[in-house]
């Protein structure tokens, strides 16, 4: 799952306007933002089998960013560090970083451990990559349906959060290349550039809303 997560990001975002979109998406993929670090150099592991369907990713060891504990762990810390700056509003972004390993379950195949080595659990939507877009792009579609409205309750332009979402739809169309060339630490690399674009894209959001509201 990529663009699907984000749904998380526009729900915190249009439940509590006072939070960054920036923050909010960031905290999407943030436990994503670990993995792709780790793999990098070398912590965590993957391989790529091309014969597995849909997704060719077969993330066979990374229990520091998406086993359960792991997950929690870094979501508590997520929360704890956001509270201190946004006040009880913060706790929206600790719940947006676990939303992650709830979605991984959704589509994952059984590789996310539920103690911190196993065993793995995952509900393997990956195996049928249409139902999967459909139940992603369905996510992000109805948040966003939810946020432009409140977007109008609050008279912000609607057309910042439109132009996130499709650039959201082209990283996704991108993210759906085959990626079998790659090796891991470029794959990595390749999903740290595309986490790098959803939040500085977020960032223009965040900065035409304060000239709007400014």
């Amino acid at each position: 799952m990529f663009i699907g997560h984000f749904a998380a990001s526009v729900a915190a975002k249009a439940a509590q306007p006072r939070l960054p979109f920036w923050a909010c998406v960031g905290a999407a993929q943030l436990l994503d933002i670990g993995w792709g670090t780790l793999v990098i150099v070398g912590v965590e592991k993957l391989r790529l089998d091309p014969t597995l369907p849909g997704s060719p990713l077969d993330l066979y060891f990374m229990p520091y960013t998406h086993s359960l504990p792991a997950a929690l762990i870094w979501s508590l810390l997520a929360g704890l560090l956001t509270a201190r700056v946004w006040g009880k509003s913060g706790w929206w972004i600790g719940a947006v970083v676990f939303s992650h390993w709830l979605a991984d379950l959704l589509v994952h195949r059984p590789d996310l451990p539920l103690g911190l080595f196993g065993p793995k659990v995952g509900l393997g939507l990956w195996n049928l990559p249409v139902l999967e877009m459909i139940v992603e792009l369905g996510l992000l579609g109805v948040a966003m349906c939810i946020w432009v409205a409140k977007r109008k309750q609050a008279r912000l332009a609607v057309r910042p959060a439109i132009g996130w979402f499709f650039a959201m739809l082209v990283l996704a169309s991108i993210n759906a290349l085959p990626g079998e060339k790659l090796s891991p630490a470029g794959m990595g690399a390749l999903a740290l550039f595309g986490f790098a674009v959803a939040i500085a894209v977020a960032l223009l959001v965040d900065r035409a809303d304060r000239r709007r509201l400014g």
